[in-house]
């Protein structure tokens, strides 16, 4: 079984080739849209959905078969055609310039494999099992949405501003880590929502503590 290692990569404003115009392709070119990459389709026939993105600018359509100078410039190639013989090559295409594919109906035998996904704002929450299908993914992927609500979207800002201002007010590296350990619990995420001095330097710092503090004595 090959190895697969995770990672969340920029694509702002990168090209990112989809060849194929039906689900599986507008699946993909969903998560690219989400990534802000630059996404170019190349496709005969597209989806409804591809079709209004197209129509609003949000990707590029070229309305024919995929051809290999399609590739010229991608960061990403994904072979999401209903023709294996022509993922396949297209796969082996990308290979020869050193483009990573993603190769839709034989995950296993591209160079990566597109993880079930929830987003919630700068949250992303991925599963996968290594290209075995996705179906489990799927379900915990939807188990997750649960647990996290759309509230995170809010919770992530909130967090980056306190990360920002522990970063200037504390020195300490291990008060550091203590305290944005101690911001992330559910009771300190819920008293963050409702502040309104959150940032007010001085105060943010002195109930980080305090909940810091709070923290250890239930461990002790």
């Amino acid at each position: 079984m090959p190895g697969w290692y995770p990672l969340l990569l920029r694509l702002d404003g990168r090209k990112c080739v989809v060849f194929g115009g039906g689900a599986v392709a507008q699946r993909k070119t969903g998560g690219l849209l989400e990534a802000n990459a630059d996404v170019h389709v190349v496709s005969p026939q597209i989806t409804p959905a591809l079709l209004e993105w197209s129509r609003l600018g949000r990707l590029r359509w070229s309305e024919r078969e995929a051809e290999e100078k399609d590739m010229e410039g991608a960061t990403l190639v994904f072979a999401a055609t209903d023709r294996p013989e022509v993922n396949a090559r297209l796969a082996e295409a990308a290979a020869e310039r050193g483009i990573p594919a993603n190769v839709a109906d034989d995950g296993e035998n591209g160079d990566f494999i597109v993880p079930a996904v929830l987003r919630r704002g700068g949250l992303v929450l991925t599963a996968s099992a290594s290209g075995a299908g996705p179906a489990l993914p799927v379900r915990i992927v939807g188990e997750l949405a649960e647990r996290y609500g759309p509230i995170y979207n809010e919770n992530v800002e909130v967090l980056r501003t306190i990360r920002r201002i522990v970063k200037a007010e504390v020195e300490d590296p291990a008060e550091r880590r203590a305290l944005l350990a101690a911001a992330v619990t559910d009771e300190a995420l819920a008293e963050w929502r409702a502040a309104s001095w959150l940032h007010d330097a001085d105060k943010l710092v002195a109930a980080l503590r305090q909940l810091a503090k709070r923290s250890e004595r239930k461990d002790a």
